[in-house]
């Protein structure tokens, strides 16, 4: 991402790919200007923080006009660096490695799933939704020969912290980890833990003690 993502708040940075989705479908539809109340109801998020999270850009928008949506569509693109190409490599093929395969981010036009990795020599050699899938011994050589940057983890809890290990010493900058395992990586690296009990979890305590017109903060 651009310098401009790393001076602002991480939560704003979160909203941004939001944003830049739904504006995508404006352009498409023909839709030259959007007002801040149009993108809070289509994002669902306040209209307030929204033109918090656009102010950290300066002046986006004009009052009693809103925004245009091809300049705000330029803007976050090129401060997303969607115009360059990010490859990831997904490394466990299970269930949900699958599903991230034959998926493979289709409306990201900046991230791209090059390659995969697995321990099962059915899988190993074959390809799904068109990413081949290689052995764990070669993980090292094809991540540094192919400069991935980005790696998603979706194998069993007790290998991740070693597999972890392993993508220290390549080119892997980033790790968006689906295991409940909490990785430890040298400051160089960032790790994203989206853990899917955890947050369903979250979801029903929610449900269960707080009123539906409250939201709890973030």
């Amino acid at each position: 991402m651009s310098n401009e993502m790393m001076k602002i708040p991480q939560a704003t940075a979160k909203r941004l790919p939001l944003y830049y989705r739904f504006l995508q479908n404006l352009y498409a539809s023909g839709k030259q200007r959007v007002s801040s109340a149009e993108l809070s109801e289509a994002v669902k998020v306040d209209s307030a923080t929204i033109r918090r999270d656009f102010s950290y850009f300066g002046a986006l928008g004009k009052k009693g006009y809103g925004y245009n949506v091809g300049y705000l569509l330029t803007f976050f693109r090129r401060t997303l660096d969607q115009d360059e190409l990010t490859k990831v490599a997904l490394i466990g093929v299970g269930n949900l490695g699958t599903a991230f395969l034959n998926y493979n981010f289709l409306k990201n036009n900046n991230t791209k799933i090059e390659c995969a990795f697995d321990v099962d020599p059915k899988k190993i050699g074959t390809s799904i939704g068109n990413v081949p899938v290689y052995s764990m011994d070669d993980l090292e050589r094809y991540l540094v020969e192919d400069e991935i940057p980005v790696a998603i983890l979706t194998v069993p809890a007790p290998v991740a912290q070693m597999i972890t290990d392993r993508l220290v010493k390549t080119n892997v900058k980033g790790i968006l980890n689906f295991t409940p395992a909490r990785l430890n990586v040298p400051s160089s690296i960032r790790v994203h833990h989206i853990d899917l009990a955890v947050e369903l979890q979250s979801l029903v305590y929610f449900l269960k003690h707080y009123p539906m017109d409250i939201e709890p903060e973030e």
